[in-house]
């Protein structure tokens, strides 16, 4: 009787035991997604070395200006660092309303990364239908934003002025703070940055060692993705999944709070808008619950361009605060117009499951979107308007 009383009980532990694992597996495979997120942004920042800043070089216009700030966020894959970039420059005499453009456009380039972490679902039809869907919508929402807000601006200025009177009474002669103290996601990650780098240490010149972390990254992107499908199906069950859809599946205002407070922690939208993907692609949330979120990653990534707007002391302060509030109210309106206004609210999820629709009946497409609208369209504009 005993021997059976300890048998029941050692077989009870047994799943228990598989679901701790299970989890921490997953926990591993989040850290290796963030990971490779950063590889790809450490890659490019390795590629272009010290001449990040003359990336904004030719913004004379504001359209060009719209496209230098997309295609500079998908090669540095950080809307973060592109933001704080154009912080410092307004900071140093670039003028406002050719950083706004900037600005939109950074919010435009920070979504490529959600994208290619959809590509691990390539293999599935309707998994990869789901995942890309939930990907393109945080760009279909932030497209639809910029040719809102964009001619709004350039005719009224709504958003400089705001920002202005805003920043206005909030600039105080203080000391500054320091971004860098802030960001832990950046200190839990180091030792995944430092081992990365090590790997392609090796290689002849540090031009030569980016594009290694970027194929690398984009490589393990792929890889985590599968693998952690796989594991979300078994975990995400009972009160595991109850719990996520409580507070990010409950309802718009529920995802969008969710959104904010997630890429508040880690400092980057891409990497919380690369973390839900594989969520939706594995059917625990629907496009419709991953909407509201990814509108909350817009509001929360703005964090790190008012952190930086802080650190600026003198008479340049109100204006690196001002531009760091207009990447905040553009965000802010952008929800205000497209997400309340029902006429508006469906646009983004019908361009995403048109864009789905497409990618899923040929892979070519995915090419054709990535490659024209991150990098082909943008460096046609800013060729063309140097000519």
């Amino acid at each position: 009787m005993t021997m059976n009383a300890g048998a029941l009980a050692a077989k009870s532990s047994t799943p228990i035991t598989r679901q701790w694992l299970s989890w921490l597996l997953v926990v591993t495979l989040i850290y290796l997604l963030l990971a490779a997120v950063g590889a790809i942004g450490d890659g490019f920042k390795a590629a272009v070395g010290d001449n990040a800043k003359e990336l904004f070089a030719f913004a004379t216009n504001p359209f060009v200006g719209l496209m230098i700030g997309l295609a500079a966020t998908a090669l540095i894959q950080s809307s973060s660092t592109v933001t704080s970039i154009i912080v410092g420059m307004v900071a140093g005499g670039l003028p406002i309303p050719i950083a706004i453009p900037l600005i939109m456009g950074a919010n435009i380039g920070t979504s490529l990364t959600s994208t290619i972490v959809s590509l691990g679902h390539i293999r599935s039809g309707e998994e990869f239908h789901r995942a890309f869907a939930a990907a393109t919508v945080h760009d279909a929402f932030n497209i639809t934003a910029v040719t809102i807000l964009l001619p709004l601006e350039l005719l009224f200025h709504p958003l400089e002025r705001m920002s202005q009177a805003l920043a206005g009474l909030l600039v105080h002669d203080s000391a500054g703070v320091d971004m860098k103290s802030m960001n832990f996601m950046k200190t839990i990650l180091t030792p995944a940055s430092e081992l990365l780098e090590a790997s392609v240490s090796w290689l002849p010149s540090k031009v030569w060692a980016g594009v290694g972390l970027i194929i690398i990254g984009i490589g393990l992107i792929l890889f985590v993705v599968q693998a952690i499908g796989k594991v979300l199906r078994k975990v995400m069950v009972g009160r595991a999944k109850d719990i996520m859809h409580a507070s990010v599946g409950r309802g718009p205002v529920s995802g969008i709070a969710s959104g904010t407070v997630i890429t508040i922690l880690v400092q980057s939208s891409s990497t919380t808008t690369a973390l839900i993907v594989p969520l939706a692609g594995t059917g625990v949330f629907t496009l419709r619950q991953v909407y509201p979120f990814t509108l909350g990653t817009n509001i929360g990534t703005c964090v790190t361009a008012l952190l930086a707007a802080t650190a600026i002391a003198g008479p340049t302060a109100e204006l690196a605060m001002q531009i760091a509030l207009v990447h905040l109210m553009f965000n802010l309106l952008g929800i205000s117009i497209i997400y309340v206004l029902p006429f508006l609210r469906g646009v983004p999820p019908a361009i995403a499951n048109f864009l789905a629709d497409l990618a899923q009946r040929n892979k070519l497409y995915v090419g054709a979107y990535i490659g024209g609208v991150f990098f082909g369209l943008p460096l046609l504009l800013i060729g063309g308007s140097q000519l």
